[in-house]
């Protein structure tokens, strides 16, 4: 900028204030400069060194919290806040949730626990109908993470837009932003005539000038009149008439047509005059109204006396009589703005803004029965191409010839197995069932069986959809149907009729007659027909193959009739040149496949139980669920919840070839029977599933027959609900008949022949069911008492058995039990059989239910699974009943082994619900003296000895939660159950069990801190369930008791513990101080030696001392274990202080305390982190965390070491700070270079712009670094153990979060608090307290929305850093302002609050406006704090007429506000705050030195060159008032030395590169122009003059 605007500028600048202010002096007042001398600021001469030699910290011992509530008993009842000092009553009790199950019926038969004899059958069913047995605790849902508190409003709904001057254009700042009109404002601008008004000559029309006038709003509603040369606005105008200071417009039309003068104030005038009559009226009106407008607001004013307009607040408060009542006022607006709308700082954390489901727990379902991929197959219609009428007047509909009957399941083809039972289906029309009727079938009404389980559900007549489950799904998967029609001869003869394509009605005749012959014999017999197969998955994540279609219907081959020859056709299903090979069938089978809706109605169990919605509504309707046979691997079982007890049998071949007991044995039948005696009149049980349309249950069936076979194989299945309990004598029966197709008249028609028997009984080894294959002999005769032979050797007492064929296993079937009440495994049966004994007879020893025990090792994984409640129950029943230590380790020990099984097949969820619903301990009985949690507490302590298996130790600490949960629900049982919980905490629980839990705790120890290495995850979870444990101690247990654990836990950790060990104990603490009542925990309240206490009289602590930490234990004892984590590098760092603010977010929303009286209650118990902090502030400065290039020539070349006491150092290089006679420089007469200098505090950064200001930032380290601590700092340090603390600095996420805490403190707490810390403060650290205030202005500042977008997209700044790296040292001022800036394009890469990754402008967008909220609610925090400090502190601060360190620091806090870019809200309550705190010390300002009112000033007018209109308009008010406070302070004589530090500072702001030159500048000039004409109380003291 040129020489000519600096004079033009200061020249305007005196023109107006001598204009206005006639009382300005002639000379100027130069004293007050002369005799300044600027303090030395004092440099750390201290080198920190990190110490090595780390000190264990002292121990404290914990108070006896029970005897305290009990001492302090009335001090706490006549608390006002007690609910914060006592545990609620009934903090938790037990209940009984009834079960849920999916069915309308319970699945277990009435019957079957009359019938259970054997103990796993009884505990099975026990299992399968006991309800949830549940602790519950009342608060439980606030002893989480802040994330998982109830009603908590983590992120306010609407976030409000904040104005920041950093985030306008800089392309509008100038004409389109500055001198358009505000909004609802008058705009208007044309050429005029102006006359020359100099009354040397007379106005003549020659000396009119054509000019281009524009009417220009100001920030503040005021108008100007600005004329140009042109009609480019943009630049200078040529003059401006402030219309502030006009009295009214008239027209005037002697001295030139269409003229009009406008009368000003001081009785001149201006002449202007327009080109047309139009023209001129249309100007006088809109000046006119403006007059008028301007006029009615101004009395307005005066009638209401309104300071809401805060664009106004500088002139109401000019009126000097008035001053006072004024200044009240806007202290009741201040404070009501400030009170409104605020939020809490934490919901604006980035951590609370972020989803983070990491220590959430997983939520807790009690057991239901859970299926595989559902699939529906809906079977519509098997049509053959021959058809005919089978009515014999052959009026009915055209129908297959003769009844089919189709069965459907599924066949894995890649694992070789049959996955599901069979569902059989019915698709004949009526008429053609009709055929069959009479023929064995049973009626149409017959369809609840009257065998076992009684009572079940509905059977549909011919269900035609049923419901298949797939566990493993994957697209080697097919649906077989397996067609069979009724016997009449051999397949393929059978077949032939089918396979023709010519459709002759002729044939169709033959067919029909021969089926009513065949099914009139033999309706009760089947053979086999065809088979089709169709995919039914595409992939393996279970997408259903909807569009595939059966295959062709293929003629069933006799001799490839098994499950193994389907196997071998279905591998080859896709590969069409070998089924082209198979003889094709001509007709279509329709079945269609679909998903399975949830809540699907109508649908009944493979017991044919009905679901819950069932709507029975017609036959036919029903949706069958089909049996899954589940693999038999751990990962795919899930516990039994029903009671499901199936046997289905598969007979698969006979060899009858070598036979020759029978002389006809070709077309051989299977009828199997299930019965429970061999006696000669013993009838079978009816409890084997029958076929559609026949009853449910039937005693006989018969599996499919071939023609003219020997030896015949068969496919069928056959489905047998079992007994509840088995006993030696329940067998199944095969009778073998030969079946006569031949209808002949001639002979006497015998339709079956026996032909032998066979014969399985269903236990073995003692009780096990057999289900395997099994191949028998098949016997020519059946008398009574057959069950006692086996295999031919043994003979009958009465007549003998005759085998076939010499006895020969010459019958091969196999079975498959699909049962929850038997098992197949040998080890767990005998388990429970040897617990039945021993609870039966004494005989049977311990020492033998050890064996069994250790045998449980070997049980298979699904068994385990499978039977897992019903199994961890004996487990939990055994253990309390063990007279030696051996029998309770054991158990212990399997139920180890079980525990890690679940866990290594992700089946964890399973245990969870196991402890949280099933498990319930024994009733506590006197005769019982041994409870669940002293026999587990004392087995874990037993395997966790060195000595030990370390395998099944390292098993138990990694899995321990779930011990640990079991031992903390027996405590609660025991405790309800026995009345104990109405006792005292010290005396519920007997003092061999405090010493066994104490025991526990000290033996995992050593596993935790010392073998972590070795075994890491099982030494974290160990850590985290033995938290958990102990939090869940509080509320059981002696609260003191429980602290000594905590305590002995903490004291194995030492300072300089490797970073895992770290994380171990800050998790620990984590956990543990997230109980639901860790407030009452920490005894909130006073801890004086009188008996009662009030809370006002409170000696608060600001430091950790002993009896702090003693007092309040907890809380105590994390602030120490987070200062000595502040010792440590910067990853435990983090960890810690994650912890603290954690913690206290969650005492923010915790509902409970949302009053703000809790929250002043609470503050009290975090105070000791202002000593924490202050021990640490010279390891806050943010300064040091920009990546700048010379780290040697940093505090040289630096913006503003300090506004009020710059640093002297030798060889400084601050050649712009101004000279005593700064001002003969300005005007040329004196020289520049002048060689003392006088560092003044003048020189700034432009802290208004997009860039950032440092100068308060590098002064921080200057105020702290050379303090030598108070007593209670030594105290602190004491406490923490370390001796010697660091010098790294902190970074800026740390610094942030410690902030924010510290933040939320001085919100939160009282204003005595407040004063009684400000009381007992320490000069020294008082110096620290307003310094880390100041650190959080720098911390929380807002960058602006292009410094956000730019950092996230991770370019900018770098090529700034790189650049200052390779800049040379500049010595010249352009040089040190271009190094300066470079320096801050490079602090920019650091000062965003949370770095998250934002890559669209909604995330940018987003960002912004959370940092635009903190930035205020930070700056409104700071200006609350110092307003309460001013109004108690007013006398320490006015001492040498305020000039002392303290007020230094105060100012400089209210300086910082201007220096950093601020929000439009913050800044009006920043502007009111300088007014009330100018007119409590105006001797600050205008007496003594003047360094403060030059740096207020020099900030003041950086305002007034503001891109934002109202910044400017309050910045200007707020001159005018330092001002006219001046001018009162001198008794209305004289503002010399604000004028000339007002000249001052802009000829810096000139030197600095500002760019004063603009009409922003000029129009903040104006509105103190119009200050000054429209200000009263001035006229008044003039006229009074």
């Amino acid at each position: 900028m040129g020489c000519t605007t600096s004079v033009v500028l200061l020249e305007g600048l005196r023109s107006i204030l001598e204009r206005n202010c006639t009382y300005v002096k002639g000379s100027v007042e130069l004293g007050a400069l002369e005799d300044e001398e600027e303090a030395q600021s004092l440099w750390g001469s201290h080198q920190w060194i990190p110490t090595t030699a780390l000190v264990k910290p002292k121990i404290i011992e914990p108070l006896d919290y029970e005897n305290v509530l009990l001492q302090r008993k009335t001090q706490i009842i006549s608390d006002v806040l007690r609910d914060m000092l006592q545990f609620p009553t009934e903090d938790f009790q037990i209940s009984t949730l009834r079960r849920q199950g999916r069915t309308l019926l319970s699945t277990v038969p009435e019957t079957a626990e009359k019938e259970a004899s054997s103990l796993f059958v009884q505990e099975c069913i026990k299992t399968y109908k006991s309800d949830w047995h549940v602790v519950n605790y009342k608060y439980e849902e606030y002893s989480g993470d802040f994330r998982q508190l109830p009603h908590k409003v983590l992120r306010p709904e609407k976030l409000a837009a904040h104005v920041f001057e950093v985030d306008e254009d800089v392309e509008k700042d100038e004409d389109a932003a500055s001198l358009g009109s505000q909004k609802g404002g008058v705009s208007k601008h044309g050429w005029l005539y102006k006359g020359n008004m100099n009354s040397a000559i007379s106005v003549t029309m020659r000396s009119f000038k054509r000019r281009y006038f524009h009417l220009a709003q100001l920030g503040d509603g005021s108008y100007n009149l600005n004329f140009y040369k042109d009609e480019n606005t943009s630049k200078e105008p040529k003059g401006t008439i402030f219309l502030d200071s006009c009295m009214g417009v008239v027209q005037n039309s002697k001295v030139r047509r269409f003229a009009f003068e406008l009368k000003m104030q001081d009785k001149s005038t201006f002449l202007l005059a327009a080109d047309s009559e139009a023209e001129m009226e249309e100007w006088i009106s809109i000046l006119n109204k403006i007059l008028h407008s301007s006029f009615e607001q101004a009395m307005q004013e005066k009638r209401n006396g309104d300071l809401n307009d805060d664009e106004e607040h500088g002139k109401a408060e000019l009126s000097s009589g008035s001053f006072q009542d004024n200044f009240q006022t806007a202290r009741d607006v201040e404070s009501r703005m400030r009170s409104e709308a605020r939020l809490k700082l934490f919901t604006l954390d980035p951590d609370t803004q972020k989803l983070d489901f990491s220590g959430i727990e997983p939520d807790v379902r009690p057991f239901e029965e859970k299926f595989g991929k559902r699939v529906l197959v809906s079977c519509h219609n098997l049509s053959f191409n021959l058809q005919g009428c089978v009515t014999e007047n052959e009026e009915g509909p055209t129908t297959n010839v003769e009844p089919f009957y189709v069965v459907l399941s599924l066949f894995d083809v890649q694992n070789s197995r049959k996955i599901s039972a069979d569902f059989r289906v019915d698709l004949n029309h009526p008429l053609v069932r009709q055929i069959t009727y009479g023929q064995g079938n049973g009626s149409d009404s017959e369809i609840i069986g009257d065998g076992p389980p009684e009572g079940l559900g509905l059977a549909p007549h011919y269900p035609t959809q049923g419901v298949f489950s797939v566990t493993c799904p994957h697209p080697d998967i097919f649906l077989v149907a397996r067609i069979e029609k009724v016997l009449q001869g051999g397949i393929t003869h059978c077949t032939e009729p089918y396979m023709k394509s010519s459709d002759s009605t002729k044939v169709a005749q033959k067919v029909l007659k021969n089926a009513k012959t065949a099914c009139s014999r033999l309706g009760q017999y089947r053979m086999p027909f065809a088979w089709a197969a169709r995919p039914v998955f595409k992939d393996a994540s279970g997408t259903l193959e909807k569009n595939a279609r059966f295959s062709a219907l293929y003629r069933q081959d006799s001799s490839k009739l098994s499950d193994e020859d389907m196997f071998k056709l279905l591998t080859d299903f896709r590969k069409p040149e070998k089924m082209a090979k198979l003889p094709v069938l001509l007709g279509n089978l329709d079945v269609t496949i679909d998903n399975v809706a949830p809540d699907v109605p109508n649908c009944v169990t493979t017991s044919y139980i009905p679901v819950r919605n069932f709507e029975q509504t017609g036959s036919g309707t029903s949706l069958l669920e089909v049996e899954e046979f589940v693999p038999c691997i751990a990962k795919c079982a899930q516990p039994f919840t029903i009671y499901k007890n199936h046997l289905y049998v598969y007979p698969k071949h006979l060899k009858y070839d070598g036979q020759k007991s029978f002389a006809k044995a070709r077309n051989i039948a299977v009828c199997v029977e299930f019965k429970d005696s061999d006696e000669d009149e013993a009838q079978p049980l009816k409890c084997i599933y029958g076929r559609p349309g026949g009853p449910l249950f039937t005693k006989q069936a018969y599996a499919a027959v071939l023609h003219h076979q020997h030896n015949p194989e068969f496919y069928d299945e056959i489905k047998i609900e079992l007994p509840t309990q088995l006993h030696e004598k329940h067998h199944l029966l095969f009778s073998f008949f030969h079946v006569s197709c031949d209808n002949n008249s001639k002979k006497k028609d015998v339709v079956e022949t026996p032909v032998g028997s066979a014969w399985l009984p269903l236990l073995k080894d003692g009780g096990r069911v057999i289900m395997n294959e099994q191949q028998l002999p098949v016997a020519a005769n059946l008398p009574a008492g057959y069950l006692s032979s086996q295999d031919g050797v043994s003979k009958q007492s009465g007549s003998e058995i005759k085998w076939v064929d010499g006895g020969k296993p010459l019958f091969t079937l196999s079975t498959h039990l699909v049962s929850t009440v038997y098992t197949q495994d040998q080890h767990l049966h005998n388990f429970f059989q040897h617990c039945q004994s021993m609870d039966m007879s004494e005989q049977a020893s311990e020492g033998e239910l050890i064996k069994y025990l250790k045998s449980l090792h070997a049980m298979e994984g699904h068994v385990m699974v499978n039977f897992l409640p019903t199994i961890l129950n004996q487990l939990f029943c055994v253990l309390p009943r063990a007279s030696h230590e051996d029998v309770a380790v054991n158990v212990t020990r399997v139920m180890v082994h079980v525990v890690a099984q679940c866990h290594e097949e992700g089946l964890e969820h399973y245990l969870r619900s196991f402890v949280k619903f099933v498990f319930k301990p024994e009733p506590y009985s006197s005769i019982c003296l041994r409870t669940v949690h002293e026999e587990l507490a004392k087995a874990m302590t037993a395997i966790l000895k060195p000595s030990t298996d370390f395998l099944t130790s390292n098993k138990l600490l990694k899995h321990s939660w779930y011990f640990f949960e079991a031992l903390v629900k027996s405590m609660a049982y025991y405790l309800t159950e026995s009345g104990k919980v109405k006792l005292s905490r010290n005396q519920r629980f007997s003092a061999s069990f405090h010493h066994t839990v104490e025991t526990l705790v000290n033996m995992l120890m050593p596993h935790i801190t010392q073998k972590y290495k070795d075994n890491l995850d099982a030494s974290r979870n160990a850590n985290h369930s033995l938290a958990l444990f102990i939090k869940r101690c509080f509320t059981f247990m002696d609260r003191g008791f429980v602290f000594k654990q905590i305590n002995n836990y903490m004291n194995c950790f030492v300072p300089g513990d490797p970073k895992t060990l770290f994380e171990f104990k800050f998790e620990f603490l984590r956990v543990v101080c997230n109980h639901e009542h860790y407030i009452p925990l920490n005894l909130p309240m006073p801890f004086g030696k009188g008996r009662i206490q009030r809370f006002q009289d409170l000696q608060l602590d600001y430091s950790l001392t002993d009896d702090f930490c003693r007092n309040h234990f907890l809380v105590g004892l994390l602030l120490r274990e987070v200062g000595g984590a502040l010792q440590e590098h910067r990853d435990i760092r983090q960890i810690a202080v994650q912890v603290l603010k954690g913690l206290m977010i969650k005492h923010t929303f915790d509902d409970r305390y949302a009053a703000k009286s809790h929250q002043a209650r609470l503050a009290t118990l975090y105070l000791p982190l202002f000593g924490l902090l202050q021990e640490n502030v010279y390891r806050l400065d943010i300064k040091d965390l920009a990546p700048l290039g010379n780290h040697n020539n940093m505090r040289e070349d630096s913006l503003v070491p300090n506004s009020m006491v710059p640093p002297q150092k030798p060889g400084s290089c601050i050649e712009n700070a101004l000279h005593k006679d700064v001002f003969g420089v300005i005007s040329g007469t004196a020289s520049p270079h002048s060689s003392t200098p006088n560092v003044s505090s003048v020189h700034h950064a432009d802290s208004r712009g997009s860039l950032a200001s440092t100068d308060s930032a590098n002064s921080l380290l200057d105020k702290s670094s050379d303090k030598t601590n108070s007593l209670e700092k030594s105290q602190c340090v004491s406490a923490v153990g370390s001796t010697v603390l660091r010098c790294d600095k902190l970074d800026r996420d740390e610094i942030g979060n410690l902030l924010m805490c510290f933040l939320h403190i001085l919100k939160s707490m009282s204003e005595e608090a407040l004063f009684a810390y400000w009381n007992k403060a320490a000069p020294s650290e008082l110096m620290d307290f307003f310094t880390l205030i100041e650190i959080c202005l720098h911390q929380f500042r807002y960058m602006g929305k292009r410094f956000i977008a730019r950092s996230q997209e991770g370019a900018g700044p770098v090529a700034a850093d790189r650049k200052s790296l390779t800049l040379p040292v500049s010595r010249t001022r352009a040089g040190i302002l271009h190094a300066r800036l470079q320096q801050l394009g490079a602090l920019e890469n650091a000062h965003t609050i949370n770095n998250m990754y934002c890559h669209t402008e909604a995330d940018v967008n987003s960002q912004c406006l959370l940092e635009a909220n903190v930035s205020t609610e930070v700056c409104l925090t700071v200006l609350d704090t110092l307003s309460t400090f001013i109004m108690g502190f007013k006398t320490q601060l006015n001492s040498d007429l305020g000039h002392n360190p303290l007020m230094k620091t105060v100012f400089q806090v209210h300086l910082c506000f201007l220096q950093i870019p601020q929000s439009e809200a913050a800044l009006k309550q920043v502007f009111t705050s300088l007014r009330t705190f100018i007119f409590k010390f105006p001797c600050t300002f205008f007496d003594g030195r003047a360094d403060m009112c030059a740096s207020l000033c020099y900030e003041i007018l950086k305002c007034c060159n503001s891109k934002l209109s109202f910044i400017r308009s309050d910045a200007a008010h707020l001159l005018y008032f330092l001002m006219k406070s001046n001018f009162d302070y001198t008794g209305r004589k004289s503002f010399v030395r604000t004028h000339l530090q007002v000249v001052i500072a802009v000829s810096q702001l000139i030197a600095d590169v500002i760019g004063i030159g603009s009409t922003r500048f000029q129009q903040s000039l104006s509105i103190i122009n119009n200050c000054a004409n429209s200000d009263k109380s001035i006229k008044v003291g003039e006229e009074h003059r």
